[in-house]
């Protein structure tokens, strides 16, 4: 029953047991060899309520949400607290390696990575935007891991919290790193993204139908590019400085632009045409954008 409803795992232990694992030695913090995994084919998607990090291989057609993602080139991948985790019946396959640290929120309490990591916005990617790895930034990454698993194998005292996250925010920056390598080096993801972003936007502010589809949203964007939101902004905003968004109020402010120099229509109605439904939000828009009102820059040109 591929539909049935996700798994709920609240706590790190509940996920071990799922899973057929030893207890963890510390409740908010568990790294486990993922060759370990016991079949469960009752359960095929799961939400976890903590942070999941992961490095994987042989791990064919997994599914962070409802993207389907082949794993066999070993990728690393980030999960937040709340999203669907689904993989194919019959639970593990044969041959899965790699390895995955849980963290729950609570280990976080009274340090500033409690704040900062809702910051990483990897931890929203699709598992189609997950971190491909060369093999120098896998060892930089198995390295840190070994220092968390040294910590975490060794008794609990009163340094051992703030020794563990300070070792994980050292992961989180370097794979926020690696991120912005891959936008650069990897050129689907990052010019020909670029490229057809432009063209969506340009195609969508000469349609005819801006009174009734409103204006672009990024999820719109996103969902015709077939990647995330924040993933797509995240890109953009390495490869150009502006975020989705940005790119969306230049096209509209481009599109402004050309019917207020090139047409009699009122202010009113341009905003209108441009999918805005009260006036004023276009003229505030096009002024914060512009420096000067539409009527303002009209009159430049008479």
């Amino acid at each position: 029953m591929k539909n049935a409803e996700p798994f709920r795992i609240k706590t790190i232990a509940e996920g071990h047991r799922l899973t057929g694992l030893e207890m963890p030695k510390h409740p908010l913090i568990s790294l486990v060899d993922v060759s370990q995994f016991k079949n469960h084919t009752d359960v095929h998607a799961v939400i976890f309520d903590f942070y999941a990090i992961s490095i994987k291989r042989g791990c064919n057609n997994l599914l962070y949400g409802q993207q389907k993602y082949d794993f066999d080139e070993g990728l690393m991948a980030f999960m937040s607290p709340g999203q669907i985790l689904r993989g194919e019946e019959g639970g593990a396959p044969a041959g899965l390696e790699g390895w995955m640290l849980f963290v729950h929120p609570d280990l976080l309490w009274n340090t500033p990575l409690a704040k900062k990591i809702k910051q990483y916005d990897f931890f929203s990617y699709a598992s189609h935007e997950a971190l491909f790895l060369s093999e120098k930034e896998e060892l930089i990454i198995n390295d840190i891991i070994a220092n968390i698993k040294q910590e975490y194998d060794a008794n609990i005292d009163g340094f051992s919290q703030g020794i563990i996250v300070a070792h994980l925010e050292t992961l989180l920056s370097y794979a926020e790193r690696f991120y912005n390598r891959q936008f650069i080096t990897r050129k689907k993801s990052s010019h020909q993204l670029l490229e057809e972003m432009e063209e969506l936007l340009i195609n969508y502010f000469d349609g005819d139908d801006l009174v009734s589809r409103g204006l672009p949203s990024v999820q719109f964007l996103a969902d015709k590019l077939n990647v995330s939101s924040s993933y797509l902004s995240s890109l953009l905003k390495s490869l150009t400085g502006q975020t989705a968004q940005q790119h969306i109020h230049e096209k509209l402010i481009e599109k402004a632009k050309e019917k207020l120099s090139t047409s009699a229509l009122t202010v009113s109605e341009i905003a209108y045409d441009l999918g805005f439904e009260h006036p004023q939000s276009f003229s505030k828009l096009f002024k914060a954008k512009t420096n000067v009102s539409p009527l303002e820059f009209r009159q430049s040109f008479n």
